[in-house]
């Protein structure tokens, strides 16, 4: 089972180098299913990893020149004043059993991961509704309430992201394209920054209340490092429409699975 995990984690940095989110998606499913880690530790753990290996996979985007960093760090700054919210006051507050309906009880762990399965769904269907236009540059004709816009998105990410240790990518690449009109790869350089962001300062906050395996942690990150890599050299080479389409279809299913077994399957 550690033999998948390991595998597993190439595959994160693969969906973060190719469609600048995922990374998360991948991190805490597996942390949890194959290394057996509970899951707030799990959260903790896939901030410290999603985190370096966004951050790694900015490089070729900003040599791209596909990175707004005007719109990262309006995003960011909400972001990271939510994430320290909720990895200080709303995640050490949530009990160990929070209710029970019939023969299903709803444990922090179920709650933590079905929250993180909906959000999943709910930002698959703008993916797959927007990946039928074609993928061109637009003029971003900004309002006046743009910045507030922004501002807002920001902090919805950062509760998610202190959350469920979801750095946020699969909220904020459909934000940038549905919202700011954002081109799909600059979209991706965008999400990898704030989520390198968001996630390390979110690792941070947390350090002081989990006691990190740090062995365990680093090489589970040098395996998502070689895979984010990876993709970066594939997205080169693939349409950002198609990118779009898989990345919708993939949030669904794996959000779909994540809901079945947590509360049909447990």
């Amino acid at each position: 089972m550690d033999f998948i995990g390991y595998f597993a984690s190439i595959l994160i940095g693969i969906s973060l180098g190719l469609i600048g989110s995922g990374g998360s998606i991948l991190t805490v499913p597996v942390l949890v299913y194959l290394f057996h880690i509970d899951v707030i530790t799990a959260t903790t753990y896939s901030l410290f990893i999603v985190g370096l290996s966004s951050a790694a996979g900015t490089f070729p985007y900003f040599r791209g020149n596909m990175v707004d960093i005007k719109t990262a760090l309006i995003f960011g700054i909400p972001s990271v004043l939510a994430v320290f919210f909720s990895r200080r006051v709303i995640v050490p507050a949530i009990p160990e059993s929070v209710f029970e309906i019939g023969n299903l009880a709803v444990t922090r762990s179920t709650l933590l991961l079905s929250i993180f399965a909906v959000l999943m769904v709910i930002a698959s269907y703008s993916m797959i509704a927007k990946s039928e236009e074609a993928d061109q540059p637009k003029v971003n004709r900004q309002k006046p309430f743009s910045n507030l816009r922004i501002l807002s998105l920001g902090a919805l990410v950062g509760l998610v992201t202190g959350l469920v240790g979801a750095g946020g990518g699969f909220l904020i690449v459909p934000a940038l394209i549905g919202f700011l009109k954002t081109p799909i790869k600059t979209a991706i350089g965008t999400s990898l920054l704030i989520v390198a962001i968001n996630s390390l300062t979110g690792f941070l906050f947390s350090v002081t209340f989990i006691a990190i395996n740090w062995c365990f942690l680093l090489s589970v990150t040098l395996m998502a490092f070689l895979g984010i890599f990876v993709g970066s050299k594939l997205v080169k080479k693939i349409e950002g429409r198609r990118l779009r389409f898989a990345f919708g279809w993939f949030v669904l299913i794996m959000g779909i699975y994540i809901l079945l077994r947590e509360l049909l399957f447990k």
